[in-house]
């Protein structure tokens, strides 16, 4: 799709958009059953409660008709925690093409119930919110997905594709339950592309309320640590010698605080800035909108990289994230170390990432990979998904511009993209930016969102596989 549509989508699709929500009538009853009990579920690390919560869904699953062959639990046993991922297969005619996967994830950050104001694992409506653990990150969408399915199923619908539910087990911590699936039961949840309920999204605005822009995440940067690392003969402290393994860190990584890595974009960081752009107010906006029509290094780049907002759209980043050194208030350090955390630009690999820190920080410094990150480029704008999400976003938000989005975080989506499975972050809550406490204290969701989500995920499934504008 021509970029300069992206913004014009909002408008041009809302005449065929019907306004307001759809009820599900009991099922709107159903997800929120759903919602509050695995909110209640504390499936955070350590607590080793994930398996128990698929075997919920997977119940609720059966019980709604879905066929016992159709449903895996998949335990697992990794680096983390004892954990599981859940499959379900939503079995379609095949007229429509190949299946498509919903994700989701079912565990849950940390959270210390001395620290929050209410109980983190329980669901409670107050003034217009839903609060506690997950109620945002990421129950909102497993509850959303299985409620959906629920509903489709009880009302006969019969997809032209297969629907593949995939919930991962440890997306928060060690992220190895999403690359298990796809190496070893491939299979299960081989598709045509994926609907990502962990990302994406709508923003309202702060003062109004007014819903500003949705937009859909369809790029996001790797996530890799690397340990920095400084040797030395060590020494008495009383007998100070020229190198010391603490200065020559301190000295690489003021280096690399000087460091730009190039500026980069793609089509769809270029489509989501000039969408920033013109909701950006002030001066700012304007260098958003310049650098959108021209990227390229120049004063419109400098001024967003000191922007925290925007620079980790435009290139690179690698900060340093965690400091150890020494051995004895009174030795000179053996060894100093620095976890130095980067979000790769899509399409960039590990390994020339790793090359240009080498250089920056230089020959002195033992620059190693920690554990296995997982690479992924962007995925494609296809117009049959973003027409069918603009579509469904407009059942409850007409006429909001819809458009495409990279996000500087990470998700499960990296990992079926970069195993040829394009996948999209759409979920369908719109929330204000003051609201956004994921993986903070009293995280929490709207009331509004939670049942317009249901309605977002009604139409654009039967859209995608069906005919929901029949």
């Amino acid at each position: 799709m021509d970029l300069r549509h992206w913004l014009l989508l909002g408008v041009a699709l809302s005449v065929h958009a019907q306004a307001g929500q759809t009820s599900g009538g009991p099922f709107d009853a159903k997800a929120r059953e759903i919602y509050a009990k695995v909110i209640s579920m504390p499936t955070q690390l350590g607590d080793h409660r994930v398996p128990a919560m698929a075997e919920y869904l997977a119940q609720e699953f059966r019980a709604g008709g879905f066929p016992a062959s159709d449903i895996t639990i998949l335990p697992f046993k990794g680096s983390g925690d004892e954990t599981a991922s859940l499959i379900v297969r939503y079995r379609g005619t095949g007229t429509g093409g190949k299946p498509i996967l919903l994700l989701g994830h079912m565990d849950v950050v940390i959270a210390k119930r001395e620290e929050w104001a209410r109980d983190p694992f329980e669901l409670i409506e107050k003034d217009g919110y839903f609060y506690g653990r997950g109620t945002y990150d990421n129950k909102q969408g497993v509850a959303a997905i299985t409620a959906t399915l629920l509903r489709l199923r009880a009302e006969g619908f019969k997809p032209s594709r297969d629907l593949i539910v995939f919930f991962s087990g440890d997306e928060e911590t060690t992220d190895e339950t999403a690359p298990d699936v796809v190496r070893n039961h491939r299979d299960l949840i081989d598709a045509e592309f994926a609907l990502n309920s962990d990302a994406g999204g709508g923003w309202l605005d702060e003062k109004t309320g007014k819903p500003l822009y949705y937009y859909i995440q369809s790029a996001e940067k790797t996530y890799v640590n690397f340990s920095a690392t400084v040797h030395n003969p060590g020494g008495h402290s009383s007998l100070p010698r020229p190198d010391n393994a603490i200065f020559d860190l301190a000295a690489a990584l003021l280096k690399l605080q000087a460091h730009r890595f190039p500026v980069m974009w793609n089509e769809t960081t270029i489509a989501s800035l000039k969408a920033s752009g013109d909701l950006e107010p002030g001066e700012l906006g304007e260098v958003v909108r310049r650098f959108a029509s021209d990227p390229k290094e120049g004063e419109a780049a400098e001024i967003l990289t000191r922007s925290p907002d925007y620079v980790g759209q435009i290139r690179t980043t690698c900060v340093p994230t965690l400091l150890a050194g020494g051995h004895a208030p009174n030795a000179l350090p053996q060894t100093a170390s620095v976890n130095v955390n980067c979000r790769v630009f899509p399409g960039v690999t590990i390994e020339d990432v790793q090359q240009e820190l080498q250089g920056v920080m230089g020959p002195a410094v033992e620059l190693k990979v920690v554990g296995h990150p997982i690479w992924s480029d962007a995925s494609p704008l296809r117009e049959d998904v973003t027409g069918a999400v603009a579509r469904a976003v407009h059942r409850i938000h007409p006429g909001v511009p819809v458009g495409p989005a990279q996000s500087a975080g990470a998700s499960n989506g990296k990992t079926f993209r970069s195993n040829g499975i394009p996948t999209y972050g759409v979920e369908g809550n719109f929330t204000k930016s003051s609201d956004d406490f994921t993986h903070g204290l009293n995280e929490r969701l709207s009331v509004r969102s939670f049942y317009d989500s249901l309605t977002f995920w009604y139409w654009l499934l039967k859209d995608l596989a069906g005919n929901a504008r029949r």
